[in-house]
Formats: structure tokens, C-alpha cells, sequence
């Protein structure tokens, strides 16, 4: 299953030529994460905190700025013991027989942290289930 956030695009995303800076689309990755893993409408897995370890982005066109939203999908390529890989399409999702519009194919490992401690931890049974929810396997080559 994968997560889908329709990111608002603001007018100081754009670039002087009126198209979405590239660095904000690190942006709107980290708002469909957030919105992912602390939804109001899910358990809370995540509440003890999480940190980046590695993003990788591959732009595909340009995202003119415009007052639609943009779709922001995320879902679950690898779990382990102690990170996880999340993938994104930051695209405009075609209808019927039109394709999706790619702008951009994203993935973040991701690292369970005790900020008490100050140091990483291991997943717990509860947030290995949580992510389970939104593995894709078959999309992970994509």
C-alpha cells in the first residue's frame, strides 16, 4: 500500500523562471513523511522519534508552480533491524488512459533514534507492523 499526500505548492517554492526550486522538493518529501508516519488517523508508531540517514533524488522534468497540489506518494521499500527505506513519485496521478507525470522518484533510509539517549535504536514490534502496512515490494525497482 502506498501513502498518497497532496502537497500545496507555494509561490515561494518557484525559482525565478516559475518553476519549483529542486530543493524544495526535499521539502515536500519530508511533509509526506511526517503526514505518513504521524497521521492523525494512525497509531503513533514513530512518536519516539526518527531521523534521516540518506536521501537520494532523481529529478525527472520540471514542476511549473501553479495553486493545484501536487500527489506525493510514499511507501516502504526495506525494513531492518535498525532503518528503514522509504520511496516516493512526486507526480500529477493520470486518469483513465492518461499516465502519471513524474517529476521526481525519491528514497530515504530512515533511522529509529533516542534522543534521550542520543543514540540510534533498534524498530519496535509496534513500528515493524506500522511499516509492514506500506511495504512495496514490487514498486521497489521502480
Amino acid at each position: 500500500m502506498r501513502h498518497l499526500y497532496r502537497c500545496p505548492l507555494r509561490w515561494g517554492d518557484m525559482d525565478a523562471y516559475g518553476h519549483v526550486n529542486n530543493v524544495m522538493f526535499l521539502r515536500y518529501l519530508e511533509e509526506a513523511r511526517v503526514d505518513m508516519l504521524f497521521h492523525p488517523d494512525q497509531d503513533h508508531a514513530f512518536a519516539r522519534g526518527t531521523v534521516v540517514a540518506r536521501h537520494e533524488i532523481d529529478y525527472k522534468r520540471q514542476l511549473v508552480h501553479r495553486h493545484a497540489p501536487v500527489d506525493v506518494e510514499v511507501w516502504v521499500t526495506r525494513i531492518r533491524a535498525a532503518s528503514f527505506t522509504l520511496a516516493y513519485e512526486v507526480k500529477d496521478t493520470g486518469s483513465g488512459d492518461e499516465p502519471d507525470l513524474v517529476y521526481a522518484r525519491a528514497s530515504t533510509v530512515m533511522a529509529p533514534f533516542d534522543f534521550a539517549l542520543q543514540r540510534p535504536r533498534r524498530l519496535t514490534e509496534q513500528e515493524r507492523y506500522f511499516l509492514e502496512k506500506y511495504q512495496d515490494d514490487e514498486a521497489a525497482g521502480s
